[in-house]
This record gives structure tokens, C-alpha cells and sequence, in this order.
């Protein structure tokens, strides 16, 4: 299983990156949550221009097997979701490339340090 360094956790099993511009993030689910969901075969999310609380609902991820919610890592605004969903596959594929589910507009940057980094994420995984 892949956790990635360079990411922000949470205990949801969500993943956030801050990108260059140090506002806005890609989040998405991590490899061990597409891992336990099984193959993912619909994904539902909220549209761009919803303002998110931190762990509120965002969406949801349909598997073969079950339904989960997706909860935001940090507040913020969704600025876009990702077109390439409509084939869900991609999120067992890529989770954390091509299988980013938001963009979102962070209210508060410095949110994301407070989740977990990669070796906090692995000890809650049991990596």
C-alpha cells in the first residue's frame, strides 16, 4: 500500500495536498480506503462552489460492496471536481493522481499541518 510523504491525512482515510499557490488543495481518498472499499464503481460529490466545513460530507463513494461518505479534511470552497470520475475506476487505479476527487479553495492553510503526516497515517493503518 502507498502513503505517499509529501500528503496531509486524516482519520476518515481522506488525503489533501497544498498545491503551489499555497490557498488551494487536491483531496481525495487513500489508497487504503480504495483498497477496503473494493472496486469503486460510482462517485458522488458535492459541486464546485460548495463552502465545506472540516469534516463535513462531501460526497460519497459507491463500491461494489457498500457505500461510504467522503468528509472534508479542512474548510474551504470546492473550486472543481474532477471530470475524470465519471469512469470511478480511476480512484482504485490512481487514488492519488488521476483519482483526486476536489480542488478546494482552503479557508485556513495552516489546517493542513494539523492533520496527519505519512508516519502518523501509517501507524493508524497499521502500515
Amino acid at each position: 500500500m502507498t502513503i505517499p510523504d509529501d500528503l496531509r491525512y486524516t482519520k476518515d482515510h481522506e488525503w489533501i495536498k497544498l498545491l503551489e499557490d499555497g490557498s488551494s488543495a487536491l483531496a481525495g481518498i487513500t489508497d487504503f480506503a480504495q483498497s477496503e472499499l473494493g472496486d469503486i464503481v460510482f462517485v458522488e460529490l458535492k459541486p464546485a462552489g460548495t463552502k465545506l466545513k472540516a469534516h463535513e460530507v462531501f460526497g460519497t463513494v459507491e463500491a461494489v460492496k457498500t457505500v461510504a461518505d467522503l468528509f472534508a479534511p479542512v474548510a474551504g470552497e470546492i473550486l472543481e471536481v474532477n471530470g475524470a470520475l465519471d469512469a470511478a475506476e480511476i480512484v482504485n487505479q490512481d487514488p492519488y493522481g488521476e483519482g483526486w476527487l476536489v480542488k478546494i479553495r482552503i479557508d485556513d492553510p495552516a489546517s493542513v499541518a494539523e492533520l496527519l503526516d505519512a508516519a502518523a497515517y501509517r501507524q493508524l493503518t497499521g502500515e
